[in-house]
């Protein structure tokens, strides 16, 4: 992969089709590899945890082989460090339960999740739930954007 990437565009709900061919091969390969599947088994509107049964660890062997894949690092806990960020001082949870501002921000950082799983009542445990692979095919569009301006 070239060094020079930026403008790249992340994936929403309604531009699945639009992801990057040589972005999405690499993604899609990770995934495949850490949870033992086939390449065509894994699509950018699936859920990890619930259509492709991935425990935390597998998270972790994923972010490892997109690093790798990459040459990236992928920061731990980046979705809700962006989510929070932009609050400007709301309340980002209470009692383990996210506000409507929090809810309103993951929607933002999240376009690849469809707007109506941002509910009221949503845990905080619960947000990796939501998880998409597009999630992190954003992610990784999002880094590659910041490195190759740097």
């Amino acid at each position: 992969m070239g060094t020079n990437v930026a403008g790249l565009e992340k994936v929403s709900v309604d531009t699945f089709d639009q992801a990057n061919p040589e972005i999405w091969k690499k993604v899609q390969g990770a995934f495949a590899d850490a949870l033992g599947l086939e390449a065509d088994e894994v699509e950018l509107h699936h859920k990890i945890i619930e259509e492709l049964d991935a425990e935390s660890l597998d998270f972790l062997d994923i972010a490892f082989r997109l690093e790798r894949a990459f040459d990236l690092k992928i920061p731990r806990g980046g979705i809700e460090t962006t989510a929070k960020a932009g609050l400007g001082g709301e309340v980002y949870e209470i009692d383990g339960v996210l506000t409507a501002a929090a809810l309103a921000r993951l929607a933002e950082a999240m376009p690849e999740v469809p707007a109506d799983e941002f509910t009221p009542g949503l845990r905080v445990t619960e947000v990796a739930e939501l998880f998409r692979v597009a999630t992190f095919y954003n992610l990784v569009v999002h880094l590659l954007n910041e490195k190759a301006a740097s």
